[in-house]
């Protein structure tokens, strides 16, 4: 499984933005499934503009299942807030915690952003020991 980031699901929804075939491309290429999290998706429909065409193709790519939506329960929330008070200095927003936690409780260390800096600096908790992320372009 691959976590989805909001940058590539703008990206690719938007024609008009710098990395939208550089994000079609690695799509293109993924073979395993996608999930994102509320937080990613309220980030990319605020910054695609909900009644935008783009804002449409991202409704439409969730509804056909083109990606799974993970939820957070109470624990995950509140891992995600620890995240954030972890990572202040980047500063992490809650979209990048979810991902964090969703790759915790999902036990992938994949995810496509194209926010590499951020995501190359994060690490998932497995048990006590700390991993990076493989950050996919």
């Amino acid at each position: 499984m691959i976590l989805v980031d909001t940058g590539p699901l703008v990206a690719l929804f938007d024609p008009k933005d710098e990395q939208h075939s550089r994000c079609r491309k690695t799509l293109s290429s993924i073979r395993e499934s996608l999930s994102t999290t509320i937080p990613v998706l309220t980030e990319a429909f605020h910054i695609l503009q909900p009644q935008s065409a783009g804002s449409g193709r991202l409704r439409d790519f969730i509804a056909r299942k083109g990606a799974s939506i993970w939820n957070f329960d109470r624990a995950a929330l509140l891992r995600a807030f620890e995240l954030m008070e972890t990572y202040a200095d980047r500063p992490m927003d809650l979209a990048d915690a979810s991902i964090i936690v969703a790759a915790e409780q999902l036990k992938t260390l994949r995810v496509f952003t194209i926010d590499r800096n951020d995501f190359q600096t994060y690490r998932v908790r497995r048990g006590h020991r700390y991993h990076p992320l493989e950050v996919i372009e």
